[in-house]
């Protein structure tokens, strides 16, 4: 562990300069008009895997933005390791909720702020840089590839096309990511397991046209109103999902996997200060660790209709529309419960509206073996440089990579993040600690060298 620390500790700020680099690309998968910029963050990631030792490196096209692949086989009897990460980013609207500039990364407190500090291009550069410590070092232990893709942010629609076309090249034994969080550093942890996601699109029409609100007002359904029916109709009393048929595939967590889910260190106050709100809001009979990690939800992303604009307009509004993700659990799949929606939401459509659903993209939940030699090298590492054992999580969130692996290449995945809830993912002011970014690339080595041993 000396000479990482070392090495770490003589190369400090070039490690934090190249992060700051890599952030000033505004990657934003999402939006056209950033394409160029997502194009030129994928020539950087092939730059700074070549100048970190990778070999083969190459930025393959896809139908949409490229995934940069490299590799270094050290000895082919030797175990290899899979890293995947992803170099574009969420929109970093609304901007004028940002402290500082978004695609400018500033340092506050030890905390660099800047769109995909911690999601995910602090902690995929972890791995480059852990890697380049290695090599430098003469310490690799296993082989290893990397792939980082650009569409993650957008539903990861290329990927599965590509893991396809290349399933000899990508050959490993397990995959590693680091796109997750840990409970804090206080108190690591590791997630064993992510919801999948199903993500759409609703739009609700009634008049030809914007109409006068006090003409037509109290004549024509609203569709800003009526939309605003139907979402609040998702939910009942107890904040369970109520369509017909959502919960049919869902397991329960038996007791005793309930009593472990719940054991991890956890302060409702804290989290509450955190968040700015007087109660929390989630289906009853579940804890918060439930809710966000083996429960299913539904939730609005974004609703709009009319008038938005400064000052007043009384219009009633021609359409309205909301963007809904629905997150889902073990057994659920994203397309029977796309139809599902898609079937329910049809049905309680009032006769004075038209409505249409549009799918966007999806992902299917996953969860990752506690027994496997990976898991045991990525408890050993963290143990090893945190000073005590991670406790298991489960992760709220969707990564659809982790099930397609496992799917096209049967693959496992050691999900070993180094991000905090209270980041602000997807939100103004996303931030990742410095300290979180060096101890990554302290312990990434730590997990190649025990994976390597352990797979002996």
């Amino acid at each position: 562990m000396q000479h990482i620390k070392q090495y770490v500790d003589e190369n400090k700020q070039r490690l934090l300069d190249e992060l700051f680099e890599l952030l000033r690309f505004p990657s934003v998968s999402a939006d056209p008009k950033y394409k160029p910029d997502v194009l030129k963050t994928a020539d950087y990631v092939a730059k700074k895997l070549r100048d970190a030792g990778a070999d083969k490196v190459e930025v393959c096209q896809t139908a949409g933005y490229p995934i940069v692949y490299g590799e270094k086989i050290i000895d082919p009897s030797k175990p290899t390791v899979l890293v995947y990460g992803h170099y574009d980013v969420q929109p970093p609207d609304p901007l004028e909720l940002w402290k500082t500039p978004p695609f400018e990364p500033t340092v506050r407190d030890g905390k660099i702020y800047a769109r995909g500090a911690c999601d995910d291009k602090g902690q995929f550069y972890m791995h480059v840089k852990a890697f380049e410590l290695m090599m430098q070092t003469n310490t690799l232990p296993c082989n290893i590839k990397f792939m980082i893709e650009g569409e993650e942010e957008v539903g990861s629609s290329n990927l599965a096309i590509f893991v396809k076309a290349n399933k000899e090249r990508l050959k490993a034994d397990v995959v590693l990511i680091s796109d997750t969080s840990m409970i804090s550093m206080e108190h690591p942890s590791l997630e064993t397991g992510l919801r999948g996601l199903s993500y759409l699109e609703v739009e609700v029409t009634g008049p030809n046209r914007d109409l006068h609100s006090g003409v037509y007002g109290g004549a024509v359904a609203n569709p800003a109103t009526i939309l605003a029916k139907m979402i609040a109709s998702l939910h009942d009393e107890n904040n369970h999902i109520a369509i017909p048929g959502f919960y049919n595939d869902v397991v329960d967590l038996t007791p005793a996997e309930r009593t472990a889910l719940n054991n991890a260190p956890y302060n409702e106050a804290e989290y509450k200060n955190d968040l700015d709100v007087q109660e929390l809001w989630g289906e009853k009979g579940y804890t918060t660790f439930e809710r966000t990690g083996t429960r299913p939800t539904l939730e609005v992303n974004g609703i709009w209709g009319g008038y938005i604009g400064e000052g007043a307009k009384t219009v009633l509004p021609s359409k309205a529309s909301a963007k809904i993700s629905m997150r889902l659990v073990p057994n659920q799949t994203s397309e029977k419960i796309t139809e599902i929606f898609t079937k329910h939401f049809l049905s309680i459509a009032p006769a004075s509206v038209k409505v249409k659903v549009t799918p966007h993209h999806g992902g299917e939940p996953a969860v990752t073996p506690t027994d496997s030699v990976a898991y045991r090298a990525a408890q050993k590492a963290i143990a090893e440089s945190f000073g005590k054992d991670p406790i298991p999580t489960r992760g709220g969130g969707s990564i659809p990579i982790v099930a397609l692996f496992e799917a096209e290449l049967g693959l496992k995945t050691v999900l070993m993040g180094f991000g905090l809830d209270s980041d602000a993912l997807h939100s103004p002011n996303e931030k990742y600690d410095i300290f979180n970014y060096y101890k990554g690339i302290e312990t990434i080595p730590l997990f190649h060298k025990y994976f390597a041993e352990l797979s002996k």
